[in-house]
């Protein structure tokens, strides 16, 4: 990562970081080419271009997808926004942000924020503490809501 300083994390707010033996440009990759984004969290048609839209095929509804910030290989953020299939407007609207720096050791340092997720913890969101490793290779069943769930990031890429 650069130099500067990360916020502290918001109460609404579930942040994540670990070190990852792959290149920044293996983690983009999954992050941003739809087929590999979809192996580990959920269908979608992401574009990673500021200001693009695109959705994944959440579990009971769409959620609709603004790419706010695309710095290719450091930087991808974009708003999440959750309805029930009801279309109820009590749906999550957060910001998820992966941001991305380059290790000593040419692997990647991955830092994944949802901010404004305010929904009850599910046990794997209790099982946040357990830390980034599990978080990319322990979840196998429907997908999770919070952005920051992945189960394969890196057999994705």
């Amino acid at each position: 990562m650069t130099d500067e300083k990360q916020a502290p994390a918001a109460k609404d707010t579930l942040a994540f970081e670990c070190d990852l033996p792959d290149a920044p440009e293996k983690v983009w990759r999954a992050l941003t080419v739809p087929e590999l984004l979809a192996a580990w969290m959920m269908p979608n048609d992401i574009k990673p271009e500021t200001g693009s839209r695109f959705a994944f095929a959440g579990p009971d509804a769409p959620i609709e997808c603004e790419v706010l910030d695309a710095e290719p290989g450091r930087l991808l953020r974009y708003s999440w926004r959750e309805r029930s299939d009801t279309g109820d407007a009590d749906g999550l609207d957060s910001i998820v942000t992966f941001t991305l720096a380059r290790t000593v050791s040419g692997g990647t340092h991955l830092r994944i924020v949802h901010d404004g997720f305010v929904q009850a913890a599910t046990p794997a969101v209790a099982m946040a503490s357990a830390g980034c490793r599990l978080w990319l290779s322990a979840y196998k069943s429907k997908p999770l809501i919070a952005a920051n769930a992945p189960y394969l990031l890196m057999r994705a890429a």
